[in-house]
């Protein structure tokens, strides 16, 4: 069988829930070759999604992104866990490159961005980060989503209003 070949059946696997058979083509992948790019990217959303290894995640995602800066659907999940992770250099210097290739949701990838901001309360970025989102947004759902998280920011930016309760006889 090519690698090609136990790639896809790995995709297959992955997609009926065998999870445990995905892993074994896919491990056995990179013991033949180390340098194939999108086993990296499947090793990295099943130790992320799945396993919940975010360390081992993050060198199959890294590496994938080193293998093949190309490949856009790598560029969405690795993000996720940067942000999950609160590993805010990193969410920066993902975020630009990601943006930059051909194919990458640009809507995600701000949205993701207006997370890692909002995450620290930082409620202006969030807000031109979530703004950018919505510019490139092209679908309904999209813009959905980001006009939720522009108004949850918004309330969150509100200061607290201060109420003076007095006792009456």
């Amino acid at each position: 069988m090519t690698i090609e070949e136990k790639y896809l059946q790995a995709v297959d696997e992955l997609s009926y829930g065998e999870s445990p058979k995905a892993l074994q083509l896919l491990n056995a992948i990179i013991v033949e070759e180390p340098f194939y790019a999108r086993a990296h990217y499947q090793l990295g959303k099943l130790y992320y999604y799945e396993v919940n290894d975010y360390q081992a995640a993050g060198y199959h995602f890294k590496t994938c992104a080193e293998l093949e800066p190309l490949f856009p659907d790598v560029y969405y999940h690795y993000l996720h866990l940067l942000v999950f992770l609160n590993m805010d250099k990193q969410v920066s210097l993902v975020k630009d490159k990601a943006l930059t290739v051909p194919g990458v949701c640009a809507a995600c990838i701000y949205n993701l961005e207006g997370l890692s901001a909002e995450k620290k309360k930082d409620w202006e970025n969030a807000l031109m980060a979530y703004q950018k989102g919505f510019a490139e947004a092209t679908c309904k759902v999209e813009r959905d989503n980001i006009e939720e998280s522009i108004e949850r920011v918004k309330t969150k930016k509100r200061p607290f209003k201060k109420y003076n309760y007095e006792l009456s006889n």
